[in-house]
């Protein structure tokens, strides 16, 4: 099947998660996903969701309960959704996390409207584009280059378990817009101090010197369905491009903390969290036919990533606040994910939903 550019597809699928997030009766005053309409390429790219909230759940585990329902119903209306809704959704925020600059402007920067009102989703987009540069933004666009370079991007721990054709195809796009583009994306954003919204945006209009000809040929690859190159040559020509992109990218300089930080850090973790229990419901019982190995696996990360910016929140807050950050930590164990270790987990967070609550909705007003 050709790989080709398209927002009616992705513009669908929205529509249809929104309606089947309302059956479930999960409010939400706007929906997003990460990346620009450009940026998803049908019929690999996954959508990848934001909630916005116009205020906390009075039970964030029944929340995630319904969100997982309507996850997997929705994934049931099209054997396709298995890979194109390949997960619930990355992150759930309040309106007024958002008004309060608590969310990373580096992460808002990507958002495109799913649904909701643009003028506000945009107001947000402005400000957080204009916002001065800080060390926040050095860890977001650093860590995206430290997941893919020094050898740790593999092609095959890219997943192909819910593709179902074109696997040539899939891995090529894997190679071009796992690793490529998100290095580029990431590197111009460093280079220029600027919020890039998305990776199309990046190689179009990041390439001093040698990189015109490179970003110019990957932006071709990325909708060509021409089988050539074979996905293994490609890999060996990703790799000398994103060493040209590395020696273009700035070397990291001490930059002042934002004021907004801790908050920021706080809100960004929560709101990472406050979706993980729908996330192990539905990979531990998904849909016939749709294979969530490697996303449990994948948890381990993420879990990770909660796990260290908690125990540096932990070192810079004081009294009730660092008693709760340090009893969230501890519901954060450390190791590899698998089936086992998500069920033991939600049994964990469900005997401490107390502590889990209270974290999830600390600062969320």
């Amino acid at each position: 099947m050709t790989t080709v550019r398209s927002t009616t597809s992705y513009t669908r699928l929205g529509a249809i998660y929104a309606e089947q997030l309302a059956t479930q009766g999960v409010t939400a005053s706007m929906l997003t996903h990460k990346w620009q309409a450009v940026d998803l390429l049908a019929p690999h790219s996954d959508i990848d969701i934001r909630v916005i909230l116009d205020r906390a759940p009075d039970s964030w585990w029944e929340w995630n309960e319904q969100l997982a329902a309507a996850h997997h119903r929705a994934v049931l209306l099209d054997p396709a959704h298995s890979r194109l809704l390949e997960h619930p959704p990355g992150f759930a925020f309040t309106a007024g996390e958002l008004e309060r600059n608590q969310v990373s402007p580096a992460e808002i920067s990507t958002w495109s409207l799913v649904t909701g009102n643009a003028a506000t989703l945009g107001r947000w987009q402005s400000r957080a584009r204009t916002m001065p540069w800080s060390r926040a933004d050095e860890r977001f666009y650093r860590g995206i280059l430290d997941a893919r370079i020094g050898g740790r991007y593999q092609l095959d721990k890219d997943s192909t378990d819910n593709v179902h054709h074109d696997l040539d195809g899939y891995r090529r796009r894997c190679i071009v817009w796992h690793y490529v583009a998100p290095c580029w994306f990431a590197s111009a954003a460093l280079a220029t101090r600027t919020r890039c919204p998305g990776k199309t945006a990046a190689l179009d209009q990041w390439h001093p010197g040698e990189l015109e000809v490179l970003a110019k040929e990957f932006l071709r690859l990325s909708t060509s369905s021409d089988p050539d190159p074979s996905p293994a040559d490609l890999l060996r020509s990703a790799h000398v491009t994103v060493d040209a992109v590395l020696r273009r990218t700035p070397r990291p300089r001490p930059l002042p903390e934002a004021s907004e930080a801790e908050a920021a850090a706080w809100t960004t973790t929560a709101g990472m969290l406050r979706v993980r229990v729908a996330r192990w419901i539905y990979y531990l019982d998904p849909p016939p036919e749709t294979e969530t190995g490697y996303l449990i696996a994948r948890e381990e990360k993420e879990l990770r990533s909660a796990r260290n910016t908690l125990t540096r929140l932990a070192d810079r807050t004081s009294g009730a606040d660092a008693s709760l950050v340090k009893a969230m930590t501890e519901l954060l164990p450390p190791g590899p994910t698998t089936a086992g270790t998500l069920r033991d987990l939600l049994a964990q967070w469900s005997r401490h939903r107390s502590v889990v609550e209270d974290f999830l909705s600390a600062n969320s007003a």
